[in-house]
């Protein structure tokens, strides 16, 4: 209980550091309703770091620079988030990590956009830090069942496309800007007749002078309704419907939908709200909603400052995607194993343990919230089936890009190599046999029987991107390397 005196400072006119208005307090125990989230902090010279981490609680709940009278017409109290530990990051001199509890109170329901406004909105440019970092969140399930979630999920997607026990194979279509839609409509036919499950448009599709949505959209639906002719097979294109307005996404989904298509696709550049606005309109209309990160790298690569993948992958999995890009390890983008793995946790797991290796800081209970299916994406071939499988599970979207469509026999002998290499590591894999280990013996055994793999294996086997991970888990060392 504060004593008379106290009260009289903290309502004093002027200026008062943060800690003493409340924003610390090392001796508050988190309420199961509570928001939690873990900033990693680098104060200025001469801030404390407990200073530094009530500041972030402040800026991100109730505070200002200085004393207000009108926070007594409030239970302020209730309202100020609360910072309740604060702890040396080991290795990297001067950064802190500070967990911070919010009241449920602070937040609309079903909301991403008032959530992040909240957690992320002015404390980024802050004076007193040089650098911040959003690396994760605990949203209770409380506030997790005010939200909609994945459209359909992952066990619904396998249902709808009646594939099960094995990922789901991809390509998007390269080059992915400047072809016409005719032609564009012949890469998809041919890697779908090929093998693969899916196809896709990359980001930066969308209606270019070169190839109007509409034309795009009609020549994609004619290939991929021939592939399913002829091989039997639930076939599909990601048509992107990511557009300048509402009512013109609203209205390339619309058509994607008359077509027959049985996934849309949006970027994650349209924002918060385009995207909940877009998943109520999948899970009406009964379609996939595929959501390519694009510009995540901007703000969540950086270990110092941003916010780290695994908090857009849970916000992402609230919002009510099925799909998201999400790492591959081996691939040409960034992706340290450990920190991947979590990602995937955090997106198929309903409940998922904290664990610092993975770089998981609190314990998540999805509440039955369906599952988001992880895609791995980005400079992968067959010649990486055996990690592949290994480091990403099956409940995940493979898709070979370039490993299809650069393929020296053509598209659909790629989309072949990759189909062969996959089933032929799923067998080995369901035989008990240690496919990691044995993964290169196993394709090679497989390319006997298969030119569409032996190519594929002699022109990208040996092919990696060994570079360092720049996010990274704190707690644990992991290579790049494989």
């Amino acid at each position: 209980m504060a004593s008379e005196e106290s009260k009289t400072e903290r309502w004093g006119a002027g200026v008062i550091p943060y800690a003493e208005m409340g924003y610390w307090q090392p001796d508050y125990e988190p309420k199961p309703t509570d928001v939690l989230a873990a900033f990693r902090i680098t104060p200025q010279d001469g801030v404390p770091p407990e200073e530094a981490g009530a500041a972030v609680a402040g800026e991100s709940s109730t505070a200002t620079w200085t004393v207000v009278w009108t926070d007594r017409l409030t239970a302020y109290e209730h309202y100020q988030a609360k910072c309740y530990q604060v702890d040396a990051v080991p290795g990297r001199p001067g950064e802190y990590i500070a967990l911070i509890a919010y009241d449920l109170d602070l937040f609309e329901e079903g909301s991403i956009a008032n959530l992040t406004s909240s957690i992320i909105g002015n404390v980024f440019g802050f004076k007193a830090l040089k650098a911040l970092r959003l690396e994760d969140m605990r949203i209770p399930p409380h506030y997790t069942k005010t939200f909609q979630g994945p459209a359909h999920g992952v066990v619904m997607e396998r249902e709808y496309l009646n594939k099960h026990g094995r990922p789901l194979l991809g390509a998007t279509v390269k080059p992915k800007l400047g072809l016409s839609a005719r032609n564009y409509g012949r890469v998809v036919y041919e890697a779908l007749r090929g093998g693969l499950d899916f196809t896709k448009d990359d980001e930066n599709i969308n209606s270019q002078p070169f190839m109007r949505w509409r034309d795009r959209f009609l020549f994609c639906m004619e290939a991929v309704n021939r592939a399913q002719a002829e091989t039997g097979e639930i076939k599909g294109h990601y048509l992107n419907v990511t557009a300048a307005t509402m009512e013109d996404m609203y209205e390339r989904a619309e058509f994607a939908k008359e077509l027959g298509s049985v996934i849309v696709m949006i970027d994650l550049t349209v924002g918060y709200t385009a995207i909940q606005s877009m998943a109520r309109w999948a899970r009406r209309n009964g379609l996939i909603l595929h959501l390519h990160r694009a510009g995540h790298g901007t703000y969540t690569r950086q270990k110092s400052h941003g916010v780290s993948f695994r908090v857009i992958a849970k916000w992402m999995r609230l919002a009510g995607v099925d799909h998201i890009h999400a790492g591959t390890v081996v691939g040409k983008l960034e992706g340290d194993p450990n920190t991947v793995r979590g990602f995937y946790d955090t997106l198929r797991l309903d409940k998922v343990a904290a664990d610092p290796v993975k770089g998981l800081y609190f314990d998540q209970d999805w509440a039955s919230l369906p599952g988001v299916m992880p895609v791995a994406s980005g400079g992968i071939h067959a010649g990486q089936m055996h990690q592949l499988l290994h480091y990403l599970g099956e409940d995940v979207v493979l898709q070979f890009g370039g490993g299809t469509i650069g393929h020296p026999m053509g598209i659909a002998a790629g989309a072949t190599a990759n189909r062969v290499a996959l089933e032929a590591m799923i067998k080995a894999r369901n035989e008990g046999r240690d496919y990691l280990a044995e993964g290169g013996d196993i394709l090679k055994a497989a390319a006997k029987r298969s030119r569409e793999l032996d190519i594929a294996l002699s022109t990208w086997g040996d092919i990696t991107f060994d570079y360092a991970s720049t996010d990274t888990p704190d707690v644990v060392e992991t290579p790049t390397a494989l």
